[in-house]
């Protein structure tokens, strides 16, 4: 299932879940968000309007190393979300299909930026299908990013900060606002600074 901005909520209705049915439609969207940008953010509002409850997930990987730690990031996306009142935020260390059915979800979430990404999320949706296993069925919901949102990234996001160190308190905020969310960027900052200050 992929969804544009435009026709998603639509679409969800018309190809009949929900529209009959009175089960809360439960989604998880997964990822690092290391940090939390304004792509995730826009994918987070479109998603809780097609949902009744979404949950935002980081990833907890041993072997994977962050800039920030989990607890660290599990903050600031609440901070960033916190305006949403059907989003909840958690971080997990297994696999998302475990957490889907601890929460009762039955969508898993995802932005797609190009065909590169349409193509790895498909094998990833056919895996998760036939690792939740059992009588129940998990579906994943193909979100396109906005235009304007195509070349974010969080990898761009940690080269800012590393890159700009050197500049004002007014400057970093003023650039980082264009790439995550703006009440967040007070504790990105802040969070970065202890970082840095320790290397």
């Amino acid at each position: 299932m992929v969804l544009n901005s435009k026709t998603q909520k639509k679409t969800v209705v018309e190809n009949g879940r929900g529209a009959k049915s009175c089960e809360r439609r439960v989604a998880v969207f997964a990822g690092s968000f290391d940090p939390f940008t304004v792509g995730h953010m826009d994918i987070v509002r479109r998603a809780s309007s097609i949902f009744d409850e979404l949950w935002v997930l980081l990833a907890v990987n041993a072997s994977k190393k962050y800039l920030f730690d989990v607890a660290t990031r599990v903050e600031m996306v609440r901070t960033a979300v916190a305006a949403i009142p059907n989003v909840k935020v958690d971080c997990f260390d297994g696999l998302t299909v475990n957490f889907m059915k601890t929460v009762g979800a039955r969508y898993l979430v995802r932005g797609i930026r190009n065909a590169s990404d349409l193509d790895a999320e498909q094998a990833v949706a056919w895996n998760n299908k036939a690792i939740y296993g059992g009588s129940g069925e998990i579906e994943t919901v193909l979100l396109l990013s906005a235009q304007e949102h195509l070349v974010v990234s969080s990898t761009l996001v940690r080269e800012l900060l590393k890159c700009g160190t050197a500049k004002s308190a007014a400057e970093q905020k003023t650039l980082l606002s264009k790439f995550v969310p703006k009440n967040m960027v007070s504790m990105l900052l802040k969070e970065f600074r202890k970082i840095y200050e320790t290397v």
